[in-house]
């Protein structure tokens, strides 16, 4: 929760970091949109995403699933199904997790790491933001993001992201706030969330004192807080493929 709070801040955002069943609702009222973190399960705290995932609807809100670890635990993977048949806004996910809630069979599971290229969720990418009418967003060397039809490539980021702990679960966030400032074109606002998480994370190094991890996640949101849009026409490397 930590990094992912600092992420909305840095990049001029205002997050609450709610899970109690008491006050989901409550908060899903005033907040502009919603993200659904699936890092955390307890039976109650399943209960609240539900319910705040339900509410979100109801109030015609955007909300975003990041479904961490789909296809390690049984719980895991129907806890996240679950919680797609809430008709989420947008997924995102690395392609173990994307293929899983696909119902594709992942060999090798590595917690909640990936042990697939995201090339190859991408047609599970398709079928599910088809069947759910929603945005699928799979990460990875190369970010894909759909609608079922139309597919756009992200190719910004570094292999270093992947040794931050909820780096992922952060780049999340940004797309829920990305897709409250533009919640009509929801493709194209995961799409740019993407290369402005990834462009923070490249620029982030420059600064660095030391290329490392611990250097970078200091870094990473200076780079957020600091990025003009200079930096991101400059910088963002987003393709239309499909």
């Amino acid at each position: 929760m930590d990094i992912m709070a600092n992420v909305l801040l840095a990049a001029g955002c205002s997050p609450a970091m709610a899970h109690s069943l008491d006050e989901v609702e409550a908060f899903v009222g005033i907040s502009s949109a919603l993200l659904i973190n699936m890092g955390t399960l307890s039976s109650e705290w399943v209960a609240a995403k539900k319910l705040a995932a339900r509410r979100a609807v109801e109030l015609g809100k955007p909300w975003v699933l990041d479904p961490v670890g789909c296809g390690a635990t049984p719980v895991r993977t129907t806890s996240c199904l679950q919680l797609l048949g809430c008709a989420p806004t947008v997924v995102r996910g690395n392609a173990s997790e994307i293929l899983a809630l696909a119902g594709v069979a992942v060999s090798g599971v590595r917690g909640v790491d990936s042990t697939a290229a995201s090339r190859d969720a991408l047609e599970a990418a398709k079928q599910l933001a088809t069947a759910h009418k929603c945005i699928v967003a799979v990460s990875g060397e190369v970010d894909y993001v759909t609608d079922g039809k139309a597919v756009v490539g992200v190719r910004n980021g570094h292999e270093l992201l992947t040794l931050i702990t909820a780096a992922g679960c952060s780049l999340t966030a940004l797309i829920a706030a990305f897709v409250t400032a533009a919640p009509r074109q929801p493709l194209l606002a995961t799409a740019h969330a993407l290369a402005v998480f990834g462009l923070a994370g490249e620029e982030g190094l420059k600064l660095a004192p030391r290329p490392g991890p611990g250097s970078l996640r200091v870094t990473l949101l200076d780079m957020l807080h600091l990025m003009d849009e200079a930096t991101v026409k400059a910088g963002a490397r987003i393709e239309v493929i499909a």
